[in-house]
């Protein structure tokens, strides 16, 4: 197997398995806690301060995850690195809020009864600062239940878009609004939320893993499961304290990085603009136009991955050289998910320049 990013395979139990991570990506991992300590200077925020409030969000993930928090602190030893420094890069989208990219990930869902091969597909452009590209791996994890989990993600963390043995997706992209910011009551990072979601067998466990939990930066999760009559996708707006929800129309879903529901929050993209504005709504059309005789193929999704529509703000982002250096975006990760056949396939980013590298996982017992 060849894919474009370091692949790191482990098992066992929680602690096992975080702890063989931690060892296998020692030095990835020491290389991300170095960027995000710059991009925490960089707002005014301290070791001391960003490790403090490490150690809040561990807390708190412990109370209530407490196998993710064991295989976060088990990585944490295996790295050779402070635990509240390794939580603070897992809730960097909490300590580095309200400042978002024009950029910022766009997630497309198809339900099998609208794809040629009656399967359920979720894909989705990871959109982040070109320098990160070089701290992202492919994790692979097998619980002493058998339950598998891979998963791209910067190292360190446990998940961002990944799939599992039960046939389980999940997309991300950012979201910002006036309810965001470390400062509000103790919650768990973002990409814990993320990790819960995959951690679950089934949609409604997945639901309700991660809809009521205690947050403080809003996201977009995409969440579908293969099963029967095309499986079923949902996308879910996680607001501190308040959530929302999409269901497919005309068998698709696309979401991009502001608020289409309609909850009781500010959503920033007021205060920013940008592409988002119309990259949800092209993704769309695209998809509605691809599935409407029922023939919707992954070569679709990839070619709305790849589209150029407002080159380089577009949905195959590209780095905008009349950004600040630090404000630069591009698609770092392009990922496709085959849910019934459990295949996850991934690409270096821009995806207009590269070709899907395919990973299959067993299915559960």
């Amino acid at each position: 197997m060849t894919m474009p990013v370091p692949y790191v395979d482990v098992s066992g139990t929680p602690a096992e398995c975080g702890f063989a991570y931690g060892q296998a990506a020692r030095a990835q991992i020491a290389a991300n806690l170095d960027l995000y300590a710059g991009r925490f200077a960089a707002v005014g925020l301290s070791t001391g301060v960003t490790r403090a409030a490490g150690e809040r969000f561990r807390a708190e993930t412990t109370r209530l995850y407490p196998r993710i928090a064991e295989m976060l602190d088990a990585t944490a030893d295996g790295a050779g690195v402070d635990k509240g420094d390794l939580y603070a890069v897992n809730a960097r989208t909490e300590l580095i809020y309200g400042t978002p990219p024009d950029g910022g990930c766009t997630v497309l869902g198809a339900l099998g009864t609208h794809t040629a091969t009656g399967h359920t597909l979720l894909a989705q452009n990871w959109d982040w600062h070109p320098d990160q590209r070089d701290a992202m791996l492919l994790l692979d994890t097998t619980d002493e239940h058998g339950h598998r989990v891979v998963a791209l993600t910067e190292a360190g963390m446990l998940a961002k878009t990944g799939l599992n043995s039960a046939g389980l997706g999940v997309c991300v992209n950012m979201l910002t609004t006036d309810r965001d910011g470390a400062g509000r009551q103790p919650g768990v990072p973002y990409h814990v939320v993320i990790r819960a979601a995959l951690e679950a067998d089934t949609l409604g466990r997945a639901l309700k893993a991660v809809v009521p939990s205690p947050r403080n930066a809003s996201m977009n999760l995409l969440i579908g499961q293969a099963g029967p009559a095309g499986g079923e996708v949902i996308d879910l707006e996680l607001v501190p304290g308040v959530a929302g929800w999409l269901h497919p129309e005309g068998g698709v879903l696309a979401h991009a990085n502001h608020l289409e529901t309609t909850l009781p929050v500010r959503d920033l993209v007021n205060d920013f603009g940008g592409s988002t504005l119309f990259r949800a709504a092209r993704a769309r059309r695209l998809l509605h136009a691809a599935a409407e005789e029922g023939k919707l193929v992954e070569d679709d999704l990839t070619a709305i991955l790849r589209d150029h529509q407002s080159y380089p703000n577009a949905i195959c982002r590209h780095v905008d050289d009349r950004d600040a250096y630090a404000d630069r975006s591009e698609t770092v990760y392009t990922v496709l998910m085959d849910l019934d056949e459990r295949r996850l396939g991934l690409a270096e980013g821009p995806p207009c320049d590269h070709e899907i590298e395919w990973l299959t996982l067993e299915r559960a017992a």
